[in-house]
């Protein structure tokens, strides 16, 4: 019998259960626990992955993988978090999204431009948090991912394999610079914010999350209708997301 696997990896801990895909009958459950805290090394998630799937996933026919929204998985050209994920319950980010908000000329306008308003914990924050307070982080960061993506990122083989870093539509839309209603009609393998970003808000790669995430440039004091440009050391000229 074909059987289908689904994982759910939350703030608290990752869920995997196997069920039969003709009946639905559960056949399988596994659980483990997930680090306390607002900021958690993404290798953790993978190690519950790991634990909570231990002897269930060898030989499913399918697989599936939830996870919690918003979250900053930053990578540098290895693949590899230049820092610890930065959780959606992390508030620090809370004065960046109320800058950012001012910066575009008020909530409106981010409606319009993304269908999302910032604050605190969606991604697009804490990228604005990052460059303000972690600058070398923010150097070193190449793409980023959300914490779902990095785990179906690290089943296809992960960092140093010609796997490419997926994201979905329904994570996306939290990132604050991905807009649903924008995206084409037709279907897509990878929905990225290149698809659906406003004119001036391009992302630089069609198959993942990967915006130029400055350090201190002034772009990056202002909204997603802006130009924003690598810092140094990153290709050069001025890329847009």
């Amino acid at each position: 019998m074909p059987t289908v696997a689904g994982v759910d990896s939350s703030t608290q801990s990752c869920k995997v259960v196997v069920c039969d895909a003709d009946t639905g009958e559960i056949l399988h459950r596994g659980r483990a626990t997930h680090p306390e805290g607002t900021e958690v090394d993404p290798e953790a998630w993978w190690r519950a992955l790991l634990e909570a799937g231990n002897g269930l996933l060898e030989h499913v026919d399918a697989l599936a993988v939830a996870g919690q929204q918003h979250g900053l998985v930053a990578l540098d050209a290895a693949g590899q978090p230049v820092r610890d994920a930065l959780l959606w319950n992390d508030t620090r980010s809370a004065q960046a999204a109320a800058d950012l908000i001012d910066d575009l000329g008020g909530p409106e306008k981010w409606a319009r431009a993304v269908g999302t308003v910032p604050v605190a914990a969606i991604t697009v924050a804490k990228l604005r948090w990052l460059a303000e307070h972690e600058p070398r982080h923010a150097d070193r960061t190449d793409r980023v991912l959300l914490p779902h993506d990095w785990l179906t990122w690290r089943l296809c083989g992960g960092p140093g394999t010609p796997a490419e870093p997926v994201t979905d539509r329904g994570d996306a839309s939290g990132t604050g610079y991905w807009s649903p209603a924008r995206a084409p009609t037709a279907a897509t393998s990878s929905p990225s914010p290149s698809a659906a970003a406003p004119p001036n808000c391009r992302a630089s790669s069609a198959r993942t999350n990967r915006p130029a995430a400055p350090r201190t440039a002034p772009s990056w004091r202002r909204g997603p209708e802006t130009t924003w440009a690598r810092p140094s050391g990153w290709a050069s000229g001025r890329e847009t997301w």
